[in-house]
């Protein structure tokens, strides 16, 4: 249940402190004269834009360690471990990937994450909640649908995806603050401070719209995953965990996780106030009859 929230509040906050950090400097190639230069622009903001979304991705195994607490199982202490070990070693030969590490994270809900920049160099982790309450077949599944997030190369793809959002992003941020210094402040020479607060609150107003498109793909990905966990386990055990998860949901199964580490994980709650444009994963009956269908 855990990934793009946390990633994208790394990447927004990347972005905003390179932003601040190139004011203060007066690092601005992209001016000419007392107007902008265009391409000198889109090339600076690719730059940064791709920098913050790469930054994310390869900190993301570190960050999701220590903000949900993961016990990596190096050397398993009990039946349980050494199951779970075995369990994630099978799926990871299936689906063509080297072994990812495997942690244990404390949280009384039902949950379970995959991250890491490389397929080959993951992390499965999996709640203390969910191996309580779920039977073998249903974990088995979940760890599928995580190994089938890092088979499929979501990261990656995702990392992509936020670097031509950040570019444009700062690129149509930078116009904006542009405008608004020469035309509202009637600056005449290079930026000024309406340039700066400008920038800035574009760039935060555009991030969170951007934000949609990131959602947009989170869900699409999740359809994917669940896919991968009915081949790599089985349909029947994909499906009965989620309808575990949905039955905890309608019981309104309180959540510990942090609510900036949300995706590419197995659930990540409802969060109706949101609306479903902003949601990371599609809702979890929309994901069962997609199982059906198969």
């Amino acid at each position: 249940m855990m990934r793009i929230g946390l990633f994208l509040l790394t990447n927004l906050a990347i972005i905003l402190i390179a932003s601040i950090t190139l004011r203060l400097l007066g690092v601005e190639p992209y001016l000419q004269g007392s107007g902008l230069n265009l391409t000198s622009l889109l090339i600076f903001c690719a730059v940064f834009g791709f920098s913050g979304s790469f930054i994310s991705l390869f900190i993301s195994k570190w960050m999701a360690k220590r903000s949900t607490g993961t016990r990596i199982i190096d050397n398993p202490q009990t039946e349980q471990e050494r199951w779970l070990l075995d369990t994630v070693g099978q799926l990871s030969t299936k689906a063509g990937i080297n072994m990812p590490e495997v942690g244990i994270f404390p949280a009384p809900e039902s949950n379970a994450f995959a991250t890491g920049w490389n397929k080959n160099k993951a992390l499965v982790a999996v709640s203390q909640g969910l191996l309580q309450r779920f039977d073998r077949n249903e974990i088995r599944a979940v760890m599928a649908h995580e190994i089938g997030h890092v088979a499929n190369g979501d990261m990656v793809t995702l990392s992509l995806i936020q670097g031509v959002v950040n570019t444009f992003v700062m690129f149509f941020a930078r116009i904006f603050g542009h405008f608004v210094d020469k035309a509202i402040f009637k600056n005449e020479r290079g930026h000024g401070i309406g340039f700066f607060v400008a920038t800035i609150f574009a760039e935060l107003v555009l991030g969170v719209l951007a934000s949609i498109i990131v959602m947009k793909f989170s869900r699409y990905r999740e359809f994917k995953a669940d896919a991968a966990g009915a081949h790599l386990a089985d349909k029947a055990s994909m499906i009965s965990a989620l309808n575990r998860l949905l039955a905890e949901q309608q019981a309104k199964v309180p959540s510990s996780m942090p609510d900036t580490f949300q995706a590419f994980g197995i659930s990540s709650g409802f969060k109706q106030s949101f609306g479903k444009l902003f949601m990371s994963h599609p809702p979890l009956q929309e994901r069962i009859t997609a199982l059906r269908n198969l």
